[in-house]
């Protein structure tokens, strides 16, 4: 055993969706590591090797395998929610239109996590998959219906494959992150004189730390799933990074 247990070194990882805030922040923090890693997205927004895909087009992944290569490392870090497919007094849960309901679980669940388990993932023959999760997944957050029911299916199929590959030398586990502004989430969490809104002060009042995360917090946790000696008996695990949003009710 290394003596440095989280020296990803010799390592290839395969980030998708580490175009995004915290799926970047991963990315580097795995490069950091002495991973070699390469970025998957929609547009390169990254200085790390980068390849073009769309998640959702079976087609177009397995393009970016053939580019990239089988990882020993694979982060699905895709996913983000549908303004139409979210609760409002104009949109009650009856009349969410049914294409706005499968586009979030189009982009969270089949391109989030299972079309490329089953393009990258299947191909693996030892390592690390970790897939991105919500605390939505655990508890349904209100408005954000379909994301979290999503979110609960990542879940649910992380633990599914962790003991389908456990025996071909595959871990697979999940991370759920707490609250962490982004471009997508911002306007709902900050008001314009950059004051939290009062959704935004809900959730930090649900949240023991009262405070929100900063991508780089997701980095030690990431790490750590990713090594291959620090979490080598750890598969079918969900590591919460929430500032302990889920550790209380009211």
């Amino acid at each position: 055993m290394s003596k440095n247990l989280f020296d990803l070194t010799g390592e290839t990882a395969v980030v998708i969706g580490g175009t995004g805030a915290l799926g970047g922040a991963i990315a580097h923090g795995l490069a950091d590591a002495g991973a070699k890693v390469i970025v998957i997205g929609r547009t390169n927004r990254s200085k790390l090797p980068f390849v073009a895909a769309d998640v959702t087009d079976a087609a177009s992944l397995r393009k970016a395998h053939e580019q990239t290569g089988t990882p020993t490392i694979l982060v699905n870090a895709a996913g983000g929610n549908d303004p139409k497919a979210t609760v409002t007094p104009e949109m009650p849960f009856d009349k969410i239109p049914r294409e706005n309901w499968e586009s979030v679980f189009n982009l969270n669940l089949v391109g989030g996590v299972l079309l490329p388990c089953q393009i990258f993932g299947a191909a693996m023959t030892r390592g690390s998959i970790i897939n991105i999760a919500s605390v939505s997944a655990h508890l349904p957050l209100s408005r954000v219906v379909a994301y979290s029911a999503a979110k609960a299916a990542v879940l649910n199929l992380t633990q599914f494959l962790a003991r389908e590959w456990a025996g071909k030398g595959v871990r697979v586990n999940s991370i759920t992150p707490g609250f962490f502004p982004a471009d997508q989430n911002r306007k709902l969490l900050f008001k314009e004189d950059g004051t939290p809104t009062p959704r935004a002060q809900s959730i930090l009042g649900h949240t023991g730390m009262n405070r929100f995360g900063e991508p780089a917090e997701l980095v030690g946790a990431a790490v750590f799933l990713a090594s291959s000696q620090a979490s080598s008996f750890i598969t079918g695990t969900d590591i919460r990074v929430d500032g302990g949003f889920l550790s209380q009710t009211i």
